[in-house]
This record gives structure tokens, C-alpha cells and sequence, in this order.
């Protein structure tokens, strides 16, 4: 899968909580390196409950559902996504574990910003880097919004 693919997916996704970095074609072929295109199979966990790293997540292709493991019945299902969203955002504000589980609901291909890299992004491109956190903070934004609407526990 072409990263321009990718773009697109994200472009049209039309998602209350949709990731919108506001960049040009040029901007996306400069970020565009920095991340890593992962394929992950139906079944397989991108994102394990409890697990800590500094890396968020855009769907190219596929869907994704996103699990609490305890808590009250029923509430376990947090959301499903589709080719477009982000998912792990918060991976890259705080080094704490993480608050659910992705898993794979089809096969699906992934390309991950670490957070190191993002680093590096930073500094040979800060108003670029800003743009992905700003975008970013407004999808847990928004999600943390909707959680609190729901009475999800938000943590």
C-alpha cells in the first residue's frame, strides 16, 4: 500500500473524531518516511490493555476494534474503526500504559509514528510535528468527549 493511499483514506473519512492535520500534498511526502507500514492479520492485537510504548497508529486499510477487558458488562466495546482513523494517539503525550485493546477485525495494514521519530520529525520539521500532535490532541479530544458522554470511565 502506497503511503498516498493512506492520504486519502484519511481525507475521506467522514468520522465525528476523524483525523484532520491540516497539510498539503508536499507536507504529507515530507512526513510520509517517518512512518512505518505494518500488516496485521484478522484476530491479531495492534494495541494490548496495559502495554506501554510511545507509538500511534493510522489504519490504511481494514477495520479495527477497540476493547476494555474488565469493567462493567457491556461496556467493553469501545469503538470500531475504519481505514482513515488514528488509533494509540495517547501513546504519544504520556509514557503510561495503555487504556484498551485494538484488535484486528479483518486483515489490515497499519503505518505507525513511533515516538521517537516524531522526535526527529521535530526537529528537522517542527511546524509539521505540531500539526500531527495538534490533529492528534484533537481526536482524544473529542473521543474523551463522546467516553464522558457515555460515562465510559476515561483514564
Amino acid at each position: 500500500m502506497e503511503f498516498s493511499e493512506l492520504v486519502q483514506a484519511i481525507q475521506t473519512l467522514n468520522a465525528e473524531d476523524a483525523f484532520r492535520p491540516r497539510l498539503n500534498q508536499e507536507q504529507w511526502r515530507t512526513i510520509g518516511p517517518y512512518f512505518t507500514q505494518h500488516e496485521i492479520r484478522s484476530g491479531d492485537l495492534l494495541i494490548k490493555q496495559g502495554d506501554t510504548d510511545r507509538s500511534m497508529y493510522l489504519l490504511g486499510r481494514g477495520t479495527l476494534q477497540v476493547f476494555m477487558t474488565g469493567g462493567p458488562p457491556g461496556s467493553n466495546r469501545v469503538a470500531i474503526l475504519r481505514a482513515g482513523s488514528i488509533v494509540g494517539e495517547p501513546g504519544l503525550f504520556i509514557d503510561g500504559p495503555r487504556t484498551a485493546n485494538v484488535e484486528a477485525m479483518t486483515p489490515c495494514i497499519v503505518w505507525a509514528l513511533r515516538g521517537p521519530r516524531l522526535e526527529e520529525l521535530s526537529q528537522r520539521s517542527p511546524g509539521l510535528a505540531l500539526e500531527l500532535i495538534r490533529a492528534a490532541g484533537g481526536v482524544m479530544a473529542c473521543r474523551m468527549r463522546a467516553a464522558m458522554q457515555k460515562q465510559l470511565p476515561v483514564s
